[in-house]
């Protein structure tokens, strides 16, 4: 092989431009990247880490130089201008662009350079024709809406077609009629990376007829830049317009440009709205007077105050990063090499029965081995086995506990992902209104994925992680590395089990409460009682606070005292001085309970995903003690039960109903606090099998009114666990946050573990006169005696496992276990073979009502799927 020459990264001179990789990046990354240590980073493609030395430069720099706004005189505003106007003319010759052809606009990103043109277009006399390529960026798409007329180009051929047709005069589209067109399309596909022609734009210039001399060229540059250079040196052959970000490229700072082909500049004319500095003079009468700047268009379109320091740290950026890597030129030589690599590895990964695990969405126009028709990003599914395709959101959950970052869903591309998936536009709507979102877990829809894995690239990617996402997809996706599930406990004969905890989450995603032994407990048609009916709620979102991104969560304990009807909530770390050890909240509702300023108001709440009305509590302490605990701006609030309740079970995805106004909740009336009334507040209907999903009311809890798990189900697993690994530890109960747990009744019995696959429901027995009650205390301040006759929870389904359960419930701490086994040993087949642990449970509708109870010790009789009764 050819010696190289190698710029401080090692990665080679723009004279070799095939794959090459270059060991010596592993030193850059982790001098420059310390962020990156035990990551694997693959999505690039939606922004790239920054530097160590960019940003410590540019600190610097902030730190030394005093930057004042540049619509003034003096020395520090001046100072400013020239660095601003320095920093313009370094990112045009960054793009071979000559000044005196092109000017560069400073926006947000790449998105906001695309508004700048379609507010442009927008006010052309007679409107304006726009046609775009079904590869487009959604932001590109999102123009459609403010042309007259429209046009999806379908495949290249289209377009070549389309131009074809221009040049000869030939067209006989809806372009002709507007006298303003405009031809949109990105430079790399930001959910595939194949590349499409950079010829068009050049192409649609060079017709000589009269007509297409108002149809511009607009290019999305954001995704090519990312790794690979764009070469505007040939004015007469570039876009009109091309837009980009800076941070895909650089990683920070958070800016983008808008470049204009100067000789294109006149729909901008017709721009009608004018900001600070972009005016030379204006009345502010009825008159309504003004003149524009007309040195430079960048004048006339940088309305207000340039984000001076993200445009000084920009100029550092294009220092540190030609240090760095040379050049982009350098960088796709690099990424290319990755790319192959994986795109290679992933294509020959096979099942034990030969078939492929990945579906891999590449172009046929498009090769790894060509980085003018393909970037460094893969994107694709991943199939079972047995020909079920794998849920996105089940293995962006493993990728998560192996520290492995990418992303999953539509990926902003709804044109290329309908068009790879064969995804028709009333499907697409279908799905939407079934509830699948391209941030849910909802992937599969019938059978079929509604998006893709992308892995993307960048320039300090290197081959072990590489390697570590070919080793994740071998240990969990191909068949022959997982474990075979263990086949439910069907033994000949029936298997008791009797109640060995019951436990309550007052405050969802908090600490647990267990319910003492002896007493009885209420099970309603929501739940447990007292189970769920509190959430912290962010100050901003107003969403509902969860263990998944806030694990100290778990460090919160709640308890309920009823003596002194109040609930108790105490933080298991450090809280600042000026704050109480313990926060006691009232259990009562009634508004005259609450003191000045422990007062309520009514307030639009979202938990899992559902607009609820919930009590927020105002207080200004209750605030301060859960923001300092937490670390994030929240304060409590409440969702009592109620008979219009509209939250209802998530195992089947309904539109939430309206719910009964607070004041009106307000004014009925309330228990005593702290009480289990003799006679339960009205509820919504109990929830029947025959009866559909909205009859399952839940007031908190993301899926369910109640979850089960199996002792024996735990131990098994717990064995898995040690048995795999020497190193990790038994899971415990806690972090599966059930509500029951079940043991068999003779423990010299052989263990029947995912006995619970099995059940279609389970009769609680009623506790004999003889057993223990609570019955002598006061029922103002604590629950009745148990109830005498037997209780019945229907078994509606298996629970679905994320990586939550790899948080600590007592230090919360995070660790892999027990997700990984589960993941190994408890994917189940069908709607994406996803991970699961436990059933959720609802009270069954029988006869006779009353009240239902449940407590520790009672005897359980499951009722097995195919059984009388099940």
């Amino acid at each position: 092989m050819a010696t190289l020459n190698c710029n401080e990264a090692g990665l080679p001179l723009q004279t070799d431009v095939r794959p090459v990789y270059s060991k010596n990046i592993d030193d850059l990354r982790k001098e420059e990247y310390p962020m990156l240590k035990d990551t694997v980073y693959l999505d690039h493609a939606a922004v790239t880490p920054y530097p160590k030395s960019l940003i410590e430069q540019s600190s610097r720099n902030l730190m030394q130089n005093l930057f004042g706004n540049p619509h003034s005189n003096s020395t520090s505003s001046q100072l400013s201008m020239r660095h601003i106007e320095d920093v313009r003319l370094r990112a045009l010759r960054f793009l071979k662009a000559d000044p005196d052809s092109f000017d560069l606009v400073f926006v947000a990103n790449a998105t906001a350079g695309i508004k700048l043109v379609m507010e442009a277009f927008r006010e052309q006399p007679g409107g304006f024709w726009y046609g775009y390529h079904k590869d487009a960026h959604t932001s590109l798409i999102g123009m459609r809406e403010a042309a007259s007329e429209q046009r999806c180009f379908h495949h290249d051929e289209e377009v070549v077609d389309w131009m074809r047709a221009l040049s000869t005069g030939s067209c006989r589209t809806s372009c002709h009629d507007a006298q303003h067109g405009l031809f949109a399309y990105p430079a790399q596909s930001n959910l595939n990376g194949r590349r499409l022609p950079l010829s068009w734009p050049g192409r649609l210039r060079s017709s000589h007829q009269s007509f297409t001399s108002n149809i511009y060229s607009l290019l999305d540059a954001a995704a090519l830049l990312s790794t690979s250079p764009l070469d505007l040196s040939n004015h007469s052959q570039a876009p009109d317009y091309t837009v980009f970000s800076f941070y895909k490229t650089f990683g920070f700072p958070d800016l983008g440009a808008l470049i204009i082909r100067k000789g294109s500049a006149l729909p901008f004319a017709s721009r009608k709205y004018f900001g600070g500095g972009t005016v030379e003079s204006v009345t502010c009468t009825n008159e309504g007077w003004y003149t524009r700047k007309e040195d430079s268009i960048h004048e006339q379109l940088e309305d207000g105050t340039l984000p001076i320091h993200s445009i000084v740290a920009l100029g550092t950026a294009f220092d540190v990063h030609q240090k760095l890597f040379g050049s982009l030129e350098r960088i796709s030589t690099h990424t290319s090499f990755l790319a192959n690599r994986l795109y290679e590895t992933l294509s020959s990964l096979r099942h034990a029965n030969g078939l492929p695990v990945c579906t891999i969405y590449k172009d046929r126009s498009s090769s790894y081995q060509d980085a003018s028709t393909q970037g460094p990003i893969v994107a694709f599914n991943i199939r079972h086995s047995n020909g079920e395709w794998a849920s996105n959101a089940e293995v962006e959950k493993l990728a998560a506990i192996r520290n492995i970052q990418f992303r999953t869903g539509g990926l902003c591309n709804p044109g290329g992902i309908a068009s790879l998936l064969g995804l028709e536009p009333e499907e697409i709507r279908r799905n939407y209104f079934a509830g699948r979102r391209c941030d849910n877990e909802n992937d599969i829809h019938q059978g079929h994925p509604t998006g893709a894995i992308r892995l993307s690239i960048g320039a300090m990617s290197n081959m072990e992680d590489i390697t570590t996402v070919v080793h994740f997809m071998e240990e969990f996706f191909v068949d022959g590395q997982c474990q075979p599930r263990p086949s439910a406990g069907l033994s000949g004969s029936k298997v008791d089990f009797y109640v060995e905890t019951v436990t309550v989450y007052p405050i969802k995603s908090c600490g647990s409460w267990q319910i003492p032994r002896g007493m009885a407990w209420d099970i309603r048609p929501e739940g447990l009682a007292w189970d769920r009916e509190w959430c912290l709620i962010h100050q901003g979102t107003r969403a509902a606070l969860s263990q998944k991104r806030i694990p100290r969560m778990a460090l919160l304990r709640p308890t309920i005292d009823f003596e002194g009807g109040v609930l108790r909530v105490r933080f298991d770390g450090i809280l600042p001085p000026s704050l109480p050890d313990e926060l006691t909240i009232p259990l009562s509702l009634n508004s005259a309970s609450f003191q000045d300023p422990m007062s309520t108001s009514s307030c639009p709440s979202r938990v899992c995903g559902d607009a609820v009305s919930a009590y927020t509590y105002t207080s200004p302490e209750i605030a301060a003690f859960f923001t300092a605990a937490l670390s994030t701006p929240c304060t409590l609030a409440r969702y009592p039960p109620h008979p219009s309740t509209s939250r209802h079970s998530k195992l089947h995805l309904q539109s939430p109903k309206p719910r009964t106004p607070p004041e009106t909740l307000r004014s009925e009336q309330q228990p005593v606090p702290g009480a289990f009334p003799p006679t339960p507040p009205p509820s919504p209907p109990l929830p029947d099998v025959t009866t559909p999903a909205q009859t399952l009311p839940i007031l908190l809890s993301n899926e369910s009114p109640i979850l089960t798990i199996s002792r024996s189900s735990l131990n098994h697993l717990n064995q898995t666990i040690v048995q795999n690994s020497s190193h990790a530890k038994p899971a415990e109960a806690s972090v599966f946050r059930a509500n029951i747990i079940l043991a068999q009744s003779d423990p010299t019995a052989t263990p029947v573990p995912y006995d619970e696959d099995e059940w279609s429901s389970l009769r609680i027995l009623a506790s004999s006169s003889s057993s223990t009650s609570s019955s002598s205390t006061s029922t103002s301040t604590c629950p009745n005696a148990p109830s005498t006759a037997d209780t019945s929870l229907d078994v509606l389904a298996p629970c679905r496992r994320c990586q939550m359960v790899c948080i600590d419930q007592t230090t919360a701490e995070r660790s892999e276990e027990p997700f990984v086994t589960l993941a190994k040993t408890r994917r189940l087949e069908g709607d994406g073979q996803k991970v699961f642990f436990g059933v959720h449970c609802a009270l069954k509708r029988e006869a006779g009502g009353g009240r239902k109870t449940i407590r520790v010790g009672d005897r359980v009789l499951p009722v097995r799927k195919g059984e009388y009764g099940g």
